[in-house]
């Protein structure tokens, strides 16, 4: 599939991993959910890495559970104990972002307004909870962070989780552009996968519990988006030539 930079008109951007390094305060909060409810549970980082292979919380609740504790999802309300786990860590994460524990990866803000000056569109496309996206970004864009983003897709919509291109599907309708006049921000396989299969060209990212997963088919792999005097390195693909992502470099990966 051809793309052009010359018909680049929006930017489109996963949450976790992608816009801060969210994952850890995650796994923290699935830990203090466990033990809030009395349970002996314990997912380790490496564990972790592992179960982000499963897209979205609850399912990663569940696929833990097959694993380790196989009888306990042939129980009536195991449904229900999931979603208050769920939630419980939730109420965690959101603490520990408005407690101040979260920043914007290099060059997030920057190619933000950036885009937003030159004209182009912008959108969220997520698997996380509608909540999260809140805390995250009321706490590093400001509490008026929704009125940047012309489509905003989080696992509240109720769409099939990444890898599937549902949630990009869905913003490209709400947006009403197709997928070669976009570019996606991602950090993880899953969503290279979901953006492409969805005909959006992908820029990765990769995040501290995404590194050296299989990227095949992103425009290119680097460290983050870089700063002027804090360039980032290429990981894979193709070099840009620049040490920060600008909307020129954007365009030149896109040729």
């Amino acid at each position: 599939m051809n793309f052009s930079g010359n018909h680049l008109k929006a930017l489109l951007f996963d949450v976790d991993g992608t816009l801060a390094e969210t994952e850890e305060l995650h796994r923290l909060a699935f830990n203090a959910a466990f033990a809030g409810q009395g349970l002996n549970w314990h997912w380790s980082q490496d564990l972790y890495r592992e179960l982000l292979q499963v897209a979205g919380g609850r399912e990663r609740i569940r696929a833990w559970l097959a694993q380790a504790h196989a009888h306990l999802l042939e129980q009536p309300d195991i449904d229900d104990r999931i979603a208050v786990l769920h939630r419980l860590k939730t109420d965690h994460y959101t603490a520990g972002v408005a407690a101040g524990r979260m920043a914007l990866r290099p060059g997030v803000a920057r190619l933000i307004g950036e885009a937003r000056s030159a004209g182009l569109r912008l959108a969220i496309v997520t698997t996380t909870s509608r909540a999260n996206v809140d805390a995250l970004l009321a706490a590093t864009l400001g509490t008026d962070w929704e009125e940047l983003f012309d489509a905003i897709c989080s696992g509240d919509e109720g769409l099939p989780k990444k890898p599937a291109p549902d949630a990009y599907r869905w913003t490209l309708d709400r947006l009403g552009l197709d997928g070669g006049d976009c570019v996606a921000i991602e950090d993880t396989a899953n969503g290279v996968q979901a953006a492409r299969a969805a005909g959006v060209p992908v820029l990765v990212t990769e995040s501290l519990y995404s590194r050296g997963e299989d990227f095949d088919g992103a425009l290119a792999v680097l460290s983050d988006l870089g700063e002027p005097g804090q360039p980032f390195h290429v990981v894979a693909g193709k070099d840009p030539g620049a040490g920060w992502a600008d909307l020129a470099l954007l365009r030149r990966l896109l040729c």
